[in-house]
């Protein structure tokens, strides 16, 4: 009797151990869509957003890879037949001088009236708490603007975002200023990357031949790792294949304002794979295993090529590494489908 009660102890043991390294994997997409994937790690919770167009959302969850059945709140709507009403674009949460921002892009529903916008929220919890519209946030020339994130460098606060030079599309460059504080830009903006290389120019020219169609540089977002930083943003059309992360580097000493400071890696840093399935990874972000230890890339592709920027492009996460000097090494995009052992915690 004895023997059978220890057998049956350990084929429970067994059979728990084995329920534990199930639940301790997970499967990419996190989401069936999901384009501009962010996150951040505050109080032991993961809160999530993606651009949905009409509305900003939250997810909370203890687990990342638990998104699909993460609590959801939508935070804000916005009120009809304002500049920012439509086309809400790459939402992003900031928890900065101990409040909650929201920063996005919207416009009319003409994108040539894209500009950045924030909400702020005291609350300890983003998902409690009331939001408050705080208008919009920019440099002094007022141009066309999307893809907005902050980020902080020795006590002073940064702004980045995808805009164009003038009026007009041509194309997209990324830029930088100083911020007095989360709601106030002051300085002039500084271009710090456009397009260069043919693999930042795929494209279709479209039927009126303009070039505006294929020069993109976007959606840039800030790593950081010792005394390095890293400017990784998305490039050429997000309606291509092609569309890739490249990657600016410089110092946490340097003039950031300063053009000359960032040196552009002459190839994609992340890109598509035929062989994997996964096409058109783009529009990052990064966050930390619960346990400090590991580093993971957040961001959206599509399964199929030719799927462009619609619905079909899912948020993915996976872990990197570093090279030897210090910049990151993101690898290849994963096969959706295949088990990944979950963020240690």
């Amino acid at each position: 009797m004895k023997k059978t009660i220890t057998t049956f102890c350990l084929f429970l043991i067994t059979v728990t151990c084995f329920a534990q390294q199930k639940a301790a994997t997970f499967t990419n997409p996190l989401l069936p869509s999901g384009a501009d994937p962010w996150i951040i790690y505050k109080n032991g919770y993961y809160y999530y957003t993606n651009s949905t167009g009409s509305n900003l959302v939250i997810w909370k969850t203890k687990r990342l890879t638990d998104l699909n059945k993460a609590e959801k709140k939508i935070i804000w709507m916005p009120p009809s037949g304002t500049s920012h009403s439509k086309e809400l674009w790459a939402p992003e949460l900031h928890f900065l001088k101990g409040k909650w921002y929201m920063y996005f892009a919207a416009d009319d529903g003409n994108n040539n009236n894209h500009r950045l916008y924030v909400l702020e929220n005291p609350s300890a919890d983003p998902m409690l708490g009331e939001w408050t519209f705080k208008g919009q946030i920019g440099d002094s020339t007022n141009k066309w603007a999307i893809d907005v994130s902050v980020f902080e460098n020795k006590g002073q606060l940064y702004l980045i975002w995808a805009g164009w030079e003038g009026d007009v599309n041509e194309q997209q460059n990324i830029y930088i200023a100083k911020m007095k504080d989360p709601l106030t830009v002051s300085s002039e903006r500084v271009k710090i990357s456009g397009p260069e290389y043919q693999w930042e120019k795929h494209g279709d020219l479209g039927a009126d031949n303009n070039p505006a169609h294929v020069n993109v540089n976007e959606g840039p977002e800030i790593l950081k790792h010792n005394n390095q930083l890293f400017l990784i943003y998305s490039a050429s059309g997000c309606w291509t294949d092609y569309y890739a992360l490249g990657m600016l580097s410089t110092t946490t000493n340097s003039n950031l304002l300063d053009p000359a400071s960032w040196k552009k890696s002459a190839e994609p840093v992340f890109k598509q794979s035929p062989q994997n399935e996964v096409y058109a990874p783009g529009h990052n972000s990064f966050f930390k295993s619960p346990n400090g230890k590991e580093d993971w890339i957040l961001y959206h592709a599509n399964s199929k090529p030719g799927e462009g920027c619609g619905h079909g492009r899912s948020p993915r996460a996976q872990k990197f590494t570093w090279n030897k000097d210090g910049s990151p090494n993101f690898g290849v995009p994963l096969k959706a489908g295949i088990e990944l052992a979950v963020p240690a915690e």
